[in-house]
């Protein structure tokens, strides 16, 4: 008798992913779980201004950051804001996952609706405590005196004397932050292959905050220049330290969620020292150390990579223009009556439907 070979379970899942974070990661590890390909479709900028609002990413950038997920199979650009059953065909998937969350179009229509009735639909688990909206509504409050009154002897910024739960202020239209990581999470994120003896081991460190395609690509990079990429996040103060105002917008866990959800990164150091000592160099193995060639934001008078540098085993890779996590904030708040309106137009509508099913 010949064995048939197994038909793999195809998986589809959409969305904007916009200022793609740990949420959507989620989201998207939850559906590959329940099959064998994930194919990710992702609107376009005119299908997500129609029914939500304008995005804050390009589709171009939204696509490269989903493609950087490790939970990731496959893309559909341009896929339908309305998801349909002919559509789930014609990327060949055998169901469609979504949230529980309520996805409401331009319409007032639940856009999954038809593929509910098909019978071709599954929900996963919202990742509480983060959503784009949420980290919308936290950089529209990114202002000089959003710690005002709080100051030191010289009248600068005292971030030792702020209470964290002050950081980020509630808006009408957007909540404090309530994810609590726990070791169970980490390790569903978590790579967990050790190195081996033979592999060139590359450390790279950073705040990445609000974690972007920009951040992607220098991952992508650093990857490149061996076979073991060790990641280096870190805390809050020393971003604070070097960024000031109301940074990191993103906590320590939430970026070190997003860094684990990348597919090129094998290992992370919560919380790594800002200076790369031989110490540490030694302990973990690292024969290459790497940095952007953008200049680096310092902390203090020293160099946080002299001795790398000294040691011969520093490399830079190249950022990509115009994306940093202060150019993300800048467009925010640049077009902020329109992000204000787009968030309140979204928790409108879906207030509605609510209001309406129930």
């Amino acid at each position: 008798m010949v064995k048939t070979e197994k038909k793999p379970i195809r998986v589809y899942v959409d969305g904007c992913f916009d200022l793609m974070h740990f949420g959507h990661a989620n989201a998207l590890r939850q559906a590959k779980e329940l099959g064998d390909v994930l194919v990710v479709g992702v609107h376009t900028d005119e299908e997500i201004t129609k029914n939500k609002g304008p995005p804050v990413m390009n589709e171009q950038e939204r696509y490269k950051a989903v493609k950087a997920c490790k939970w990731a199979d496959e893309v559909a650009e341009g896929a339908p804001y309305t998801a349909t059953v002919e559509f789930l065909e014609q990327v060949n998937c055998d169901f469609c996952v979504h949230g529980e969350d309520i996805s409401v179009g331009a319409d007032g229509k639940d856009v999954y609706e038809t593929i509910k009735n098909s019978g071709k639909f599954r929900f996963i688990k919202r990742t509480e405590g983060i959503s784009t909206t949420e980290l919308v509504g936290r950089m529209l409050l990114m202002t000089k005196d959003h710690l005002q009154g709080v100051t030191d002897d010289k009248n600068n910024n005292a971030l030792n004397n702020v209470n964290p739960k002050d950081l980020h202020k509630q808006s009408p239209y957007t909540s404090k932050s309530n994810f609590i990581p726990t070791t169970r999470k980490i390790n569903q994120f978590s790579e967990g292959r050790a190195p081996k003896s033979t592999d060139k081991i590359v450390y790279m460190d950073g705040g990445f905050d609000l974690f972007h395609v920009g951040h992607a690509e220098a991952l992508r990079q650093a990857k490149e220049l061996g076979d073991y990429l060790i990641i280096g996040v870190h805390d809050d103060r020393v971003v604070n330290s070097q960024k000031g105002s109301n940074y990191p917008i993103m906590n320590l866990q939430e970026r070190l969620m997003s860094v684990l959800s990348c597919r090129y990164v094998d290992e992370v150091i919560i919380g790594a020292p800002f200076h790369v000592t031989k110490d540490m160099i030694d302990n973990f193995h690292i024969n290459i150390v790497v940095h952007g060639d953008d200049p680096v934001v310092m902390i203090d008078e020293n160099d946080p990579y002299k001795i790398p540098k000294e040691m011969g085993i520093y490399k830079e890779v190249k950022h990509t223009p115009g994306l940093t996590t202060s150019d993300i904030v800048k467009r925010i708040i640049d077009n902020r009556i329109q992000f204000e309106a787009r968030n309140k137009k979204k928790e409108a509508k879906e207030l509605k439907f609510i209001n309406e099913n129930n």
